[in-house]
């Protein structure tokens, strides 16, 4: 292990990959920071063009200067805490490429949950064969290329108020190949779609409250969308425009699926309740909290 205060700004010492790895894991770890080991891996990695294993097949390879000092510029933006995700410009959605940058939210592994829960209600027998879907809140795409992905059948329209966005949206959707996938710009809050017309309608909306974003970690807080973190609000007005919408528009027998934030479930089901919209069911994310909320139309 190298020797405590040494700085990474001593470019005139030779590090190889497995020294700069070593230092690189204690210099996060005494600032704080989870996961110290795979962060240096996979910034080191991204400079050298290695993955992870080959990293540790290289490991006693020396770093040229010029890869030195490109592996300290991507370093020193994870101390100031700007997103792994955002450093490396992508991340990973059920197994599918997404990439993601400031104007978009970093797509979390519990809305995996979500998209797998529709995606098995789009499937079972007796659903639409071609079925009709709105997501609300396009943000990186990565609930609509999902659901285009593994529902090839679906028709699935996905709207965001930013073009910011869709831009960073329109790029997953053709990486991906994925065809089925209508991007438009959408204001929930003054849409309307006209009866009858989805099988389904899916969300991930901005839940936070305005007076909770000041407690969000300094990754969020300070460098993730404040347009897809918080409603500006009480975090619940986004969530009683979209069941306004799927009271109007979504068919008999149709579903509604809902990312919820934690405590949000009684006033959730108050909110469905005054557009008519009863029953439904909580489904917990990893640590066993209610995360999703799912109920289907049944008049």
């Amino acid at each position: 292990m190298p020797a405590r205060g040494k700085q990474i700004g001593d470019i005139d010492r030779q590090w190889s990959v497995l020294s700069l790895l070593e230092w690189g894991e204690a210099y996060l770890r005494e600032r704080g920071f989870d996961e110290s080991r795979l962060h240096t891996e996979l910034l080191l990695g991204r400079v050298l063009g290695l993955t992870r294993l080959q990293l540790y097949l290289q490991f006693d390879r020396p770093l040229a200067h010029q890869e030195l000092g490109s592996f300290k510029s991507l370093f020193r933006r994870r101390l100031a805490r700007e997103p792994l995700q955002y450093i490396l410009g992508e991340t990973e959605f059920m197994g599918l490429p997404i990439a993601v940058d400031r104007r978009v939210l970093i797509p979390r592994p519990e809305t995996e949950i979500l998209v797998e829960a529709a995606v098995a209600t789009l499937k079972r027998q007796g659903a639409a064969p071609q079925p009709e879907v709105l997501e609300v809140g396009t943000g990186s795409g990565n609930i609509a290329v999902a659901l285009g992905r593994f529902v090839p059948a679906a028709r699935i329209l996905s709207i965001d108020v930013s073009d910011e966005a869709l831009e960073v949206a329109a790029r997953n959707v053709a990486a991906n190949g994925v065809k089925n996938v209508e991007l438009r710009r959408g204001d929930i809050r003054a849409e309307s779609f006209g009866p009858d017309r989805f099988d389904l309608i899916i969300s991930n909306p901005p839940y936070i409250a305005r007076e909770e974003v000041s407690s969000l970690q300094e990754e969020v807080r300070a460098y993730e969308p404040l347009i897809a973190t918080t409603d500006g609000a009480d975090g619940l007005s986004l969530f009683a425009c979209i069941f306004t919408v799927a009271g109007a528009s979504l068919r008999k027998g149709g579903w509604l699926f809902l990312e919820i934030g934690y405590g949000q479930g009684p006033a959730v089901l108050r909110l469905a309740s005054a557009e008519r919209i009863s029953g439904g069911e909580f489904l917990p994310d990893y640590a066993g909290i209610p995360r999703v909320f799912r109920v289907q139309r049944s008049r």
